[in-house]
């Protein structure tokens, strides 16, 4: 009941300030701009390698699936909302929340259960819409839900580490090579070094579906140390984050 008070309270205050801001739409909006790009795009470009030098690209196909599917729709979504944090934070709004009728409480699930709602319905949408994919609806539900709390992990990372906008689109450069393309390279890592990748939250969905993919159903252990290890840096970043603005008073 707190919560949909919360989502009554700033629902419409975040969808404005998205609207406002044409990158935080951008952003928001990508996933399906991507989805398009990556249903023509894809096929073109191996056509042009089949042609030029006869090599076939489509047993590759699953690594775009995965890298823009799996790992970029939630990253989106967590920046987009990390961003609107930031807005808050120089607005001060942060402060006043703490002294208005809403809860701290009540903010700080609003604040993680939305991307995480969000980042869900993006890559079930986003998924069938680029149409390389060979899952099913129930697979493309498992992925999107181990890769779910990697976008409440992004917007806690910028609103507890980033004092502004600026700051938070330097953090981004670093962050976004290491959470979004070591992963990639973990395919190619076939020893035991393999593993040294899953420090990384960001490596467990995308395993996950790389397994789906290659016809692997016995999954679950997987998803459970996805949600397990997840679910601990966020509690870590969570905490970090309420300090970050208990600070600031």
């Amino acid at each position: 009941m707190n919560a949909i008070k919360a989502l009554r309270a700033l629902g419409p205050v975040d969808v404005r300030g998205i609207r406002r801001d044409k990158m935080l739409a951008y952003i928001a909006l990508m996933p399906f701009a991507l989805a398009v790009l990556v249903r023509f795009a894809v096929p073109w470009i191996r056509d042009q390698f089949l042609a030029r030098i006869g090599f076939d690209i489509e047993p590759f196909f699953f690594l775009v699936m995965s890298y823009f599917f799996v790992m970029l729709s939630s990253a989106l979504v967590g920046m987009a909302i990390g961003f609107l944090v930031l807005d808050e934070r120089d607005n001060q709004t942060l402060q006043a929340l703490q002294v208005s009728p809403l809860p701290m409480r009540d903010y700080v699930i609003y604040r993680v259960s939305v991307p995480l709602v969000i980042s869900v319905l993006m890559t079930m949408a986003a998924y069938p819409l680029a149409g390389l994919g060979n899952l099913s609806v129930a697979q493309q539900l498992i992925v999107a839900l181990s890769a779910a709390l990697l976008a409440p992990l992004w917007m806690l990372f910028l609103g507890s580490f980033a004092t502004n906008k600026v700051q938070g689109f330097a953090l981004l450069k670093a962050a976004g090579f290491i959470m979004l393309m070591l992963p990639m390279f973990s395919y190619f890592v076939t020893s035991g070094w393999h593993w040294a990748f899953g420090l990384l939250p960001s490596f467990w969905p995308v395993k996950i579906y790389w397994l789906l993919e290659a016809g692997e159903t016995a999954v679950w252990p997987y998803f459970l140390v996805a949600v397990a290890y997840q679910g601990a840096l966020l509690l870590l970043l969570l905490n970090r984050f309420l300090r970050t603005i208990y600070q600031q008073q």
